[in-house]
């Protein structure tokens, strides 16, 4: 059937070029933004949704949401808008395939595999749940992989704020009413009474961990409903059953992951991300690298397709809407059982003898193994999940398993103070009765103090803030009367404000006091000058050397150094006048009377005249002073006749 969204332009920018998948309340298309000319991903609510204002605000939350992250394992989301009859957000488009379309593919996956696609997913996770947000359909069909191996989580239509956090966006799941994907549900979502919060996600990472280790989803049934009994009623089996030989580790963090009272559960993606990396650290590389058994490798028949946020496989178990069941409405569906055993051998007589010492061998091994069994019991406990819980609640739960608790506390930026963070040995690991198992308690975020840096050298107040464990932040410059050029005026947040660990603290640095006028001095007297510019807040100087000045009388300040503006407490340097440069006076004897005098006005002197010049006629016939006597220009030469 034609699609008629392709080839339109969604609110006059988006061009629809290619449907790339259909979900259960959206289609994904291939578009391009016409005005940067950029290739991105268009999901579109499907029409029959669009006029439901419920389904519409949580697209608009869904695009809120995303637009509070900056996490590279995250799918941006860039636009959200509408036009006509079409909702739509205008996201990331990223080339490659759903985490669904490689399970489809290879099936199960390697331990090392399993955790390089998982470690990513959880990295996003924890950066939402961080920012107060759970993601509330976290499966296969959410995870993209491109082409080059990056991994991001997409679809945050279901996101939900926990309580307390910013209201911009919020939860308006209808009560009774259970949306997600069914496989992935975790117990107290499909209890409409129970609260939830992040570690939803967390269950359904552990589902999708015990998925990517054995190839199939750990529960099944011929209807959603009794999926959901199977989530309410029973404990997630562990993956060794349908793998032999994976680490007991993995066991042990799958059931703590899906653990159905929330409080047996990491606190967060980031607590299961931490566990995962421990379990990493302490497998071999031959337990990383084993591949599993061939017959959880389907048949390849997998061709490669572009992925976006929403990318579903032709068939998939899309994200759904539905009203929660009453119990008694609930069909059991068949309990989860071990592979049937195969048909029993005819056994060939045995003698009397034979039949009287196997029974003597079988009695020795009970005898034996029921011994060892009471003598571990009573030696060793498996460590049950205090997470979460008080420290009155944790000795009550390690106390029932006869283990007690060494309770030291330390910061954490997520688990709230007095709740349990971790436990050494960890969740499910077995330890002695005897042996304190270390319980780390919650203090609460780390809060440091602005350390007081005013009127330290810059690089001095840089050095204590990185003592202080804070980072030294962006530097600018302003003038200050007290503070000395190159130390620091203030900082922000100011000094004894709270920040957490590594916080940046920016510092204003003083460029010394605020240039003021410099007084003009020239022409003055040395005294009046010094006095005018100490009155301006300025230091005076004398230049050793003088220098002549034709308009500066002798002994008055001919120069300056400094003109215009400077700091306060500047020296000026004032340079002192010798009068008029001395030149030689020129010689003017025998000539007429206009001719000596341009000759002696040319050479800066005044002329004056003494004795008779009958009719202009008379030459000159003596000059005082004589010719070659030097004289300051301005001087008066006298010409006789």
């Amino acid at each position: 059937m034609n699609d008629p969204l392709l080839g339109t332009l969604l609110d006059g920018r988006y061009r629809v070029e290619e449907r790339i998948a259909v979900g259960g309340m959206a289609t994904v298309y291939r578009g391009t933004d016409t005005r940067l000319d950029r290739v991105l991903a268009l999901k579109v609510m499907h029409p029959s949704l669009a006029g439901d204002s419920g389904f519409t605000d949580r697209f608009i939350r869904e695009a809120k949401a995303v637009a509070r992250l900056s996490h590279p394992n995250v799918v941006n989301v860039f636009d959200q808008g509408a036009d006509g009859g079409s909702v739509f957000l205008a996201m990331e488009y990223v080339p490659g395939w759903t985490l669904r379309d490689l399970l489809r593919d290879r099936g199960a996956l390697s331990v090392r595999a399993a955790l390089d696609v998982l470690e990513p997913v959880l990295a996003a996770l924890g950066a939402a749940h961080r920012a107060s947000l759970v993601h509330r359909d976290v499966k296969p069909e959410n995870v993209l992989i491109t082409d080059g191996g990056l991994v991001k989580v997409a679809d945050f239509g279901l996101v939900r704020l926990l309580s307390g956090a910013d209201t911009a966006v919020t939860d308006t799941t209808t009560p009774g009413v259970i949306m997600g994907t069914v496989s992935y549900l975790a117990p107290e979502q499909i209890q409409p009474s129970a609260a939830t919060d992040q570690r939803v996600d967390v269950y359904a990472a552990g589902i999708m961990l015990y998925e990517l280790l054995t190839g199939s989803k750990p529960y099944s049934g011929d209807n959603p409903m009794q999926v959901i009994y199977r989530h309410l009623h029973e404990d997630v089996p562990p993956p060794s059953l349908v793998v032999p030989g994976l680490a007991p580790e993995l066991d042990a963090i799958v059931a703590a992951a899906t653990s159905r009272d929330p409080q047996g559960r990491p606190w967060d993606a980031v607590e299961l991300l931490a566990a995962l990396q421990r379990v990493r650290r302490v497998l071999t590389p031959a337990q990383l690298d084993a591949e599993p058994p061939a017959a959880s490798r389907p048949a390849p028949q997998f061709s490669p397709v572009d992925a976006t946020s929403v990318l579903a496989a032709p068939v998939v178990e899309r994200t759904s809407v539905f009203t929660a069941p009453p119990p008694s409405m609930i069909t059991k569906p068949r309990p989860y059982h071990e592979p049937p055993r195969p048909p029993r051998r005819q056994r060939k007589p045995r003698s009397r003898r034979g039949l009287l010492w196997g029974s003597v061998l079988a009695v020795v091994a009970l005898v034996v193994a029921g011994v060892s069994y009471l003598l571990s019991g009573a030696v060793y406990a498996t460590v049950p999940s205090v997470l979460g819980q008080t420290q009155a609640q944790a000795v009550s739960t390690l106390d029932g398993v006869g283990l007690r608790g060494n309770f030291v506390q330390a910061f954490s930026e997520s688990v709230p103070p007095g709740q349990v963070i971790s436990s050494d040995p960890g969740v499910g690991q077995r330890a002695r009765k005897s042996d304190a198992v270390k319980v780390t308690v919650s203090k609460g975020p780390e809060r440091i103090a602005v350390p007081d840096v005013t009127g330290k050298p810059l690089d001095q107040a840089q050095q204590q803030l990185t003592a202080a464990r804070l980072t030294p932040g962006s530097t600018t410059q302003d003038y200050s009367p007290s503070v000395p050029q190159g130390s620091v005026i203030s900082t922000a947040p100011a000094a004894g404000q709270p920040l957490p660990v590594n916080a940046p603290v920016a510092l204003v640095v003083s460029k010394g006091p605020a240039p003021v006028a410099v007084p003009d001095t020239t022409g003055l007297a040395v005294a009046d000058a010094q006095s005018k510019l100490i009155a301006a807040g300025f230091k005076v100087a004398l230049a050793t050397d003088q220098s002549y000045s034709d308009s500066v009388a002798a002994g008055s300040v001919a120069a300056q150094d400094v003109t215009g503006t400077a700091a306060p407490g500047s020296t000026v340097t004032l340079t002192l006048s010798k009068g008029p440069q001395p030149v030689p006076v020129p010689s003017v004897t025998g000539m007429n009377e206009s001719d000596a005098t341009k000759a002696l006005t040319a050479a800066g002197f005044k002329v004056r005249s003494s004795g008779l010049n009958f009719f202009g006629l008379s030459n000159v016939s003596g000059q005082s002073p004589t010719a070659g006597t030097m004289l300051p220009k301005g001087s008066t030469v006298t010409i006789n006749f």
